[in-house]
């Protein structure tokens, strides 16, 4: 089966069950979301879709070849993450930065081409940073490096993009346009916590409720405000921009 896919993944912290028994199946030319209030075990299932965790028990799959086969070479390639503790504390300018998702193409002794640099400054202006490109990593506001690393998982140009929460510390205008470019890569997996957000850019969602998948499908089929009201304990109202659904949300009476 060709995409991105979890089959019966369970996970523990110590003596603490995080994940039960998760089924996912991100396929190609699609954005898959993961959504759920804090604590549902979003970002776990994130981390163990790109190898930075190893399930207790089940697989993860990229297109049909567990991962722990898979050479790092191989990955590094055709993966690339944005996770939300990437860290400002280097020496590095951002072009320096961004330039590091050329990596997994080069040998160890290659050198950046002209190519590199132009799909790096190409990847900048996706984002909206193109203007920082001589500034150290390290003077930039929470924002500006959230862009540039969502710039340097666009210069790796990788077949799965995977993304915990990337829009935080982002003002709406960049939420819209960084989700806008999550569709760049074959195949997307998302970790969000703005449902309108979710409802708006994702194909498929995956809802996470205490370790559990409780919904999979399309936004119009899985957020329905019986389901918020369940999940997150909140009353939603629908109100449709064309076929698109946003929620006005309020506390429960």
């Amino acid at each position: 089966m060709s995409g991105l896919s979890a089959e019966g993944v369970r996970f523990r912290y110590g003596r603490t069950d995080v994940l039960h028994g998760v089924d996912l199946h991100a396929a190609p030319g699609k954005v898959t979301g993961l959504v759920g209030p804090n604590g549902s075990g979003k970002t776990t299932l994130l981390r163990l879709l790109f190898g930075a965790l190893t399930p207790t028990a089940g697989t993860v799959s990229i297109d049909g070849r567990p991962l722990q086969t898979l050479e790092r070479s191989e990955l590094a390639r055709s993966m690339s993450v944005v996770v939300q503790e990437d860290s400002g504390d280097t020496a590095l300018n951002v072009a320096e930065v961004v330039l590091l998702g050329r990596l997994p193409h080069h040998s160890v002794l290659g050198s950046y081409t002209t190519d590199d640099h132009d799909i790096a400054y190409d990847a900048l202006r996706r984002v909206g940073a193109d203007h920082l490109v001589e500034r150290d990593l390290s003077e930039l506001s929470g924002g500006e490096r959230q862009r540039v690393m969502v710039a340097r998982a666009l210069t790796q140009q990788p077949r799965y993009l995977l993304l915990d929460e990337p829009t935080n510390h982002l003002d709406i205008r960049f939420q819209h346009e960084i989700l806008g470019l999550t569709a760049l890569a074959d195949t997307t997996v998302v970790v969000l916590h703005d449902l309108n957000l979710a409802a708006r850019y994702c194909d498929d969602l995956v809802v996470l409720q205490q370790g559990r998948v409780v919904a999979s499908g399309t936004p119009t089929t899985v957020l329905t405000p019986e389901l918020i009201a369940q999940v997150y304990r909140v009353r939603a109202t629908v109100v449709a921009d064309g076929d698109i659904p946003q929620f006005v949300f309020a506390p429960p009476r």
